[in-house]
């Protein structure tokens, strides 16, 4: 038996809707003609009663509560992970399908993690819970998994370039806050004197600066975000003993996530072989330079770079640059609930 699919025109609510991800939520719904019967914006306490614009109408968030979730067909949940664990069940007892951009369910076996480009079946044998994949690991994977299926992935490593809006929106504000105050005297900080306010998202002053260390430390040295990259894309590509690690970085880009990518293949694969691939892989848009001011508030996965491993015939390397907040986030999360569209 397939698992459940939504209604032509499901009712949705989107848990989060104030944060920076649930706004680009609200807004890619529109942008793509979501066939939503009405739509409810959720959050906190502290901000029920606001008014979002969503269209032509003013959207009044309602406190997250299991009323507000009453009648629902489909949750877009956009929250830190232990709400997410607290909210998702819920939802589901009350009868909605639940696609959910945080951590929370990633890994769980029950929960599919779909990437619509890559593994869009998974869909089938959902139970309730969807889980959209971590920013800097849909970057990553939807070139990569074209690749594969081409020439065969046999490992991959990894350094990631994160904006700042990764970290929502107190990591924006933080870069800002220092920026402004270090500007002025750029020769000072060149010779390692930095004046700014002290960082409090991150462990490192960002502005100007290059942190690497992403998330927390966890075992063998490796950061949350580190195990992230290589766990989940191991299970979106259903490649489990995928051979696949990496460095993540912080830069002071305010959104636009890039990966520097070095991909050893089963057989042996040209630059000219693997653009001709990426150039028809879906979700991908080949360019010379892929910045994060390319990617920003744009849907592709750009990828450039393409050059082959002069040491390897069967290793190519590539930059690749997404949106954190679209394509990263808030636009796969949609794209989730597309598929189970009849």
């Amino acid at each position: 038996m397939s698992a459940k699919r939504l209604p032509s025109n499901p009712r949705v609510a989107v848990v989060g809707a104030t944060g920076a991800v649930g706004r680009v939520i609200l807004d890619i719904l529109l942008e793509r003609s979501f066939p939503a019967s009405e739509v409810r914006a959720i959050a906190t306490a502290r901000s029920a009663g606001s008014k979002i614009p969503f269209g032509d109408l003013d959207l009044t968030v309602m406190e997250i509560s299991e009323e507000a979730l009453e009648g629902a067909d489909l949750v877009l949940l956009d929250t830190p992970d232990e709400a997410a664990l607290e909210w998702a069940p819920i939802a589901v007892d009350k009868g909605a399908i639940v696609a959910d951009n945080s951590a929370a369910w990633r890994m769980e076996e029950s929960v599919p993690l779909v990437v619509p480009e890559i593994n869009p079946h998974d869909i089938d044998w959902h139970s309730g819970i969807l889980a959209s994949a971590n920013c800097t690991t849909i970057g990553v994977v939807v070139p990569l998994f074209a690749l594969h299926r081409e020439f065969g992935l046999a490992s991959a490593l990894v350094s990631s370039y994160q904006a700042v809006s990764g970290a929502g929106r107190p990591g924006v504000e933080e870069l800002r806050e220092q920026a402004l105050k270090v500007v002025d005297d750029l020769d000072s900080l060149g010779l390692g004197n930095y004046t700014g306010p002290d960082p409090k998202t991150f462990s490192e002053p960002v502005a100007f600066n290059v942190v690497p260390l992403v998330g927390s430390e966890r075992d063998g040295g490796f950061t949350g975000e580190e195990w992230k990259l290589r766990f989940e894309a191991r299970k979106i590509m259903g490649l489990p003993d995928l051979e696949i690690s990496g460095t993540c970085v912080r830069v002071p880009s305010v959104a636009g996530h890039g990966s520097s990518v070095h991909a050893t293949f089963e057989s042996e694969v040209t630059s000219k072989a693997a653009i001709d691939v990426l150039g028809n892989a879906p979700g991908v848009e080949l360019t010379d330079v892929p910045t994060a001011v390319l990617a920003a508030g744009r849907d592709p996965c750009f990828v450039g770079r393409v050059r082959q491993d002069p040491d390897d015939p069967c290793s190519i390397w590539f930059f690749t640059t997404s949106d954190n907040l679209r394509k990263g986030a808030a636009l796969n999360t949609v794209q989730i609930a597309e598929l189970l569209l009849p």
